[in-house]
């Protein structure tokens, strides 16, 4: 017999792994939690490996969903099997073609990791919402419950598409099943393409359309025969039945594992049955058998296929015993009298005699955990004589009463399994850790091994926290661990945050990783922690992973110290074997970032298991009180009932009420204030002889917790004592004390202020949070309380000193450490804040920017701030174009009703006010002015004439509309460049005045870091293992093309004025505006690390890779060149800049052949630069090129400067330079 071939793989990885085997061509695009599979299969085809065709598949990324499934749709009418992968909102865009292929009867697979759509929010999170809005597609949906049920059914999509000639969706829980890691059994190559009928594949390839005999496909149809030729494919869907079923047939004699179209698990009297797909049937069974043992008799219906749903088979699944059924959807349809399994199960019985009660109920929306007791809740629902029906389970719905009581808790011990959870910080290598320890030990043991991690909305510099399991046999708990045999903290101050040791088993063990010694702990820890420590006998242990980290060279990642600490005291590998996993894993994983990486890894694998200290924990403890608690700071209703629950990782027992007045996803403003984390190891001390005020730190800060402050010598004299000052410089600060203050417990501790701090010596350092907090907390509280009066209107606010003594009105975001977006909208809402609007692409830049609870957009010190929405990826210029329009129908209402007072009676007085404003209407800051002269007049005013007290109640309910919006709209290069593209284009294009902000970081940053049209040539990005192959688009080049839209491309680290410049005169300008700002990134593998993020920006216009100019065409019109560029002529290194960071770096070292052909194609000796048309001369004469002749290539769009009496060629790329031609 075959020897069984095991790995230790999560459902994206097991979905890819099959789809490869059976796919020509696979059209992709990213989104959440989808991305992996494409990736994985890109990064397959760099490796060149085959598919049972002998071939490497052909991988095209798309600019959008639509997009994919357009080339989906084209590549099989061409003949090629293809397949694609999505997800949520990107499902949604392939409807469309969904309804094509079906239509068209061919074989494509569409793999989807299924996951909650938009409504009142944006969740990533998975659930059944997205596929059932599929389900009248046509498309064939069979589900899958487990990665082993991914590795097993995946096959049977793709096989029984090509005999039957139907589209399939071949779905799973979004990140329960997409994201678990499990061991799981595969087949080899030959034993899939062993089952392919080749005769219907060949019938499929002679069907595609071929020149050589022609036919007419996708033809309009009128009411004479469309009806008929929809009900011609009926045959179609009968026969897919019996083809689905010989295919699991088939892979049950190949596996030994038995899957049905239904599958029934259970007693075979059972009287109570759920009927249930997806990931909750693993915990169903799980449950059922524990609740079996005790004497009940319960069963599962197990649903694989879906659609087309095989009435006939469903009630042979069910037990002739059957009296009651209770069928679980994961999903919500508003309105309808039932959820769609529901209302299937009730059609199905409905001619039925002696039918059993059939009740429905929903769960687990997003990824809401569903546990044993929730579960065993059901059952209790069930049995009683008045079944509750539409109900939810895991919720308290005390609004409309649907929820059922969840009473007794039900915890599933399976013998032998051994439960552990790790409380980590984004980025700090946790999660990527314990990836790699669940690997180790599934590969190298004969354990069963089951990973999940689980996140806050954070981006890195969040809570995360993973949970695995090891045991004898097959792991079923698809739940979060309810109960623990060991938790490690990587982070101290998560020990005065969350209840970390919340399941701990009696007798576990607890690793925290901390600075203190065993003596401080005594005061470090809660006493509620200290309580739980000594009452359950917890083995305590502590290890300072940060100061190894940082001794060996590894900054803050901690990953491999607490992996090694873990299979010291976990045991379930012997110490030696697992240092020696250990370090083969390390090759793996960083062989490619070089033996100096390498090296440190192996030195913090043996310090990780050497440096742990067992704590003697005192008796005491059991008496340990809790400090009393002061309140000494107002928080709001929202802050106290919502905000702080959440943020204590308590959100799932909020019941519905909370959310009473808020219905439609409406948060306030400026609740991320409230946070104070505390995330970081060091923070800034401002050292006050030193500074010389230049206000750069403030400026450069990704989070705002780095600000000047002014104050009086009244306001000093009120301040906390060591609030040190220095007398302010400049003549419109004269008398006033000048300070540097650091949010200690906001700030992310990525240094980038201290390196750029200009000052002789410097005038920060990065010291311990511990030092710093007793003294800086109550000075930042004196320094942004109402103690201390705003003081940004004493200077005009145009420089880059002056901007940062207005008001950040966006703090604190969820941005990683080091962000190279967030400082850029910052600095747009200290110049236009209290009048903006804002409507931002989902992707990096909506998530710190409006994850639930925390709202970085805040008001100042009038209540005025930010107004900002999200509404989707794809539509975002549109949206907030939207936006644009009713204000400006709005605003147009006033002034004709401004207009009409004008020819009343009303005061001179009164009329010229409006006559102001309407003469002022589109100065934003002038605007402001007339606005409060109107609003004094509709607050107080004498008019009798009742025509103009019509006219004024009219104006008076448009008030709020007064003063100029600025209307922004934001998101990254994904966005813009790739799916949004159209929709920007167009809204650029109307002429209007809305402003557009890009981020760019020249890769999707927020799914993952995959390849965008902005992402350059040579770059390594997901989608692009091998190195990207085609060159940047040029979006500000064409842009420029309109005329009449303000261009700008700018770089905060390089150029701080002419950031402030471009921001100023693209909100100016009467018209459309673009700011394409360059966004250092994570994902970019910069080797001196997120510290040097805005340094960074810096190499890259030094170097010659990015470029600064302003087009704007106000100054077209003053006859002057609108085109300045605003770097000088490039003098740092290309090619040491590009291989500083690991995007470029990497592909050098996997494939050296490729990178040195792509890396040729960037010449580091970039001679002069040169943005804007042939006919732009102005431009060329500062660098001497006035006598040259423009020639351009239309086809390439490459083009070179001549001059015949020197004979020097200069090309012109793309990518917006000249290169002098050696």
């Amino acid at each position: 017999m075959k020897e069984k071939k095991f790995i230790t793989c999560d459902g994206n990885y097991a979905a890819a792994h099959i789809a490869y085997m059976f796919s020509e061509v696979a059209a992709i695009y990213p989104i959440t939690p989808s991305s992996p599979m494409a990736e994985h299969v890109d990064e397959w085809v760099a490796q060149g490996k085959k598919n049972i065709f002998g071939q490497t598949v052909n991988v095209v990324e798309m600019q959008s969903e639509a997009g994919a499934a357009g080339a989906f749709h084209g590549s099989l009418q061409a003949g090629a099997l293809t397949t694609t992968f999505t997800a949520s909102q990107g499902l949604l865009l392939m409807l469309p073609n969904m309804y094509k292929v079906a239509g068209e009867l061919l074989p494509g697979v569409f793999h989807v990791s299924a996951r909650a759509i938009a409504s009142q929010a944006l969740s990533i999170f998975g659930d059944h919402q997205d596929v059932m809005s599929a389900r009248m597609t046509g498309c064939v949906m069979l589900a899958a419950g487990s990665v082993q049920e991914v590795a097993d059914l995946t096959p049977v999509s793709h096989l029984a598409a090509i005999k039957g000639r139907l589209p399939f969706i071949n779905f799973f829980d979004g990140f329960r099943t997409s994201h678990e890691i499990q061991k799981v059994e595969v087949l080899d190559y030959e034993d899939y393409a062993s089952l392919v009928d080749m005769e219907a594949l060949q019938e499929f390839r002679n069907r595609a359309l071929s020149p050589n005999h022609p036919v007419t496909r996708g033809t309009a149809q009128n009411s004479d025969i469309y009806f008929q030729t929809r009900e011609a494919s009926n045959k179609f869907y009968n026969d897919i039945i019996p083809i689905v079923e010989e295919y699991m047939a088939k892979m049950e004699e190949k596996t030994g594992r038995s899957y049905g179209l239904f599958n029934y698990y259970g007693a075979e009297d059972a009287k109570e049955i759920i009927v249930a797909m997806g990931s909750v049937t693993e915990a169903i069974e799980e449950t059922i058998d524990e609740l079996n043992a005790r004497g009940e008799k319960y069963g599962l219906v197990k649903v694989h296929l879906f659609r087309p749903f095989s009435t006939e088979h469903f009630l042979k699944a069910i037990p002739a015993t059957a009296e009651k059924i209770c069928v679980m959807d994961r999903t919500k349809e508003p309105g309808s009298i039932g959820e769609p399994l529901y209302l299937d199960v009730r059609t199905a019985f409905y001619e039925k005699e002696n039918r059993p009660v059939i009740v429905g109920g929903r769960y687990g929306l997003a990824s809401k955990d569903v546990t044993p007791t929730h579960i065993k809740a059901i059952f209790d629902n069930l049995k009683k004589e008045d079944a509750k029906n539409n109900f939810t389970v895991g919720i308290e719905d005390d609004v409309t009463n649907t929820s059922i009581p969840v009473e007794d808790e039900l915890r599933v011990l399976t013998p032998g399994t051994v439960r552990c959870k790790f409380w980590g910080l984004g980025s700090d290598g946790t999660v990527g850790a314990n990836k790699q320890a669940i690997k180790i030990i599934g590969e190298n043991t004969d354990k069963y091994v089951q990973a999940y991690f689980a996140y806050d909305s954070k981006k890195s510099g969040g809570a995360t926290m993973s949970h695995l399991r090891f045991g004898d046999q097959p792991i079923r708990s698809t739940y979060l661990i309810d109960e623990a045999d060991y938790i490690g903290c990587h982070v101290q101050a998560y020990v005065n945050q969350y209840d970390v040791l919340k399941g701990l088993r009696k007798g576990g063990n607890f690793v925290l990783n901390c600075i203190w010694t065993e003596e401080e702990l005594e005061s470090k820890l809660p006493a509620k922690m200290k309580r739980f420590i000594a009452e359950n006998e917890i083995n305590l242990y502590t290890i300072n992973a940060t100061k190894i980290a940082t001794e060996i060279g590894l900054g803050r990642r901690i990953n491999m110290i607490m992996q090694s600490a873990f299979f010291k005291l976990a045991e379930i590998i012997p110490e030696d074997e697992a240092k020696d996993y250990l370090k083969a894993s390390i090759k793996k994983a960083y062989g490619k970032k070089g033996d100096k990486v390498v090296n440190m890894n192996f030195e913090a694998v043996e310090r990780g298991m050497n440096s742990l200290v067992k704590i003697n924990v005192p008796a005491s403890w059991k008496d340990a009180e809790d400090a009393e608690v002061v309140e000494t700071k107002k928080v709001t209703d929202f802050v106290k009932n919502i905000m702080n629950p959440m943020n204590a990782l308590e959100g799932d027992k909020l019941p519905v009420s909370a959310f009473n007045g808020i219905e439609d996803g409406t948060f306030p403003a400026g609740t991320a204030a409230y946070e104070k984390r505390g995330i970081a190891s060091e923070v800034p001390e401002w050292e006050t002889a030193k500074c010389i005020q230049c206000n750069q730190c403030a400026f450069v800060c990704p989070h705002a917790c780095i600000r000047p402050v002014l104050v009086s010598d009244e306001e000093l004299a009120n301040a906390p004592e060591g609030f040190e000052t220095k007398k302010a410089t400049g003549k419109a600060l004269a008398g006033l004390n000048y300070r540097i203050q650091v949010s200690t417990l906001d700030c992310t501790g990525c240094a980038n202020c201290v390196d750029i701090c200009p000052a002789p010596g410097k005038a920060l350092k990065m010291e311990p949070l511990a030092t710093q907090t007793e003294k800086e907390i109550p000075n930042w509280d004196f320094a942004v309380s109402e103690k201390v009066a705003y003081k940004g209107d004493l200077t005009p606010g145009k420089t880059v000193k002056d901007s940062q003594f207005k008001t950040p009105l966006i703090e604190f975001s969820g941005a990683c450490a080091g962000c190279g977006e967030t400082a850029y909208i910052k600095l747009v809402t200290q110049l236009f804040g209290d009048r903006m609007m804002i409507a931002n692409a989902t992707g990096c830049s909506s998530i710190w920017g409006g994850s639930a609870p925390s709202t970085p957009y805040t008001t100042n010190h009038e209540g005025k701030g930010p107004a900002w929405a999200n509404s989707l990826f794809e539509d975002n210029a549109e949206f907030g174009y939207g936006m644009f329009l009713a204000v400006n129908q709005m605003r147009s209402n006033i002034a004709m009703n401004m207009e009409a007072l004008l020819e009343t009676s009303i005061a001179e007085e009164y009329k010229e006010t409006f006559r102001n404003w309407i003469a002022n209407k589109e100065n934003g800051e002038l605007s402001k002015v007339y606005s409060a002269e109107v609003e004094a007049i509709l607050d107080n005013n004498n008019v009798e004439d009742a025509k103009a007290l019509e006219l004024l109640a009219e104006i008076n309910n448009r008030r709020d509309y007064l003063v100029k919006r600025s209307q922004w709209i934001l998101g990254g290069d994904g966005w813009a460049y790739d799916i949004g593209y159209g929709g920007l284009d167009h809204v650029l294009a109307s002429g209007d005045n809305v402003n557009v902000l890009v981020f760019d970081t020249e890769i999707y940053s927020n799914t993952g870091g995959q390849s965008s049209k902005s992402t350059p040539i040579a770059a390594m990005a997901k989608f692009a293992a091998s190195g990207k192959k085609s060159a940047k688009k040029n979006l500000g080049r064409m842009m420029m093309s309109y005329g009449n839209v303000y261009v700008a491309q700018v770089a905060i680290g390089a150029d701080k004025n002419q950031v402030v410049k471009a921001m100023l005169e693209a909100e100016a300008h009467d018209g459309p505006s673009i700011i394409i700002a360059y966004s250092t990134c994570i994902s970019h593998g910069l080797k001196k690390g997120m510290g040097f993020s805005i340094r960074n920006m810096d190499e890259a216009v030094k170097a010659g890779y990015w470029h600064l100019y302003r087009f704007n065409p106000s100054l077209k019109e003053q006859g002057k060149n609108p085109f300045v560029l605003d770097s000088k002529e490039p003098q740092g290194s290309f090619k040491d800049f590009i291989m500083d960071q690991v995007r470029y770096s990497a592909i050098a070292k996997q494939y050296p052949e490729e990178a040195e052909e792509l890396l040729s194609m960037y010449n580091p000796n970039v001679k002069y630069i040169y943005q804007g048309t042939e006919n732009d001369f102005a431009a060329l004469k500062e660098k001497g090129l006035e006598g040259y002749v423009f020639l351009m290539d239309a086809d390439t769009d490459l083009g070179m400067f001549v001059n015949k009496d020197d004979a020097k060629i200069y090309y012109f790329h793309p990518s917006g330079y000249l290169e002098l031609a050696e």
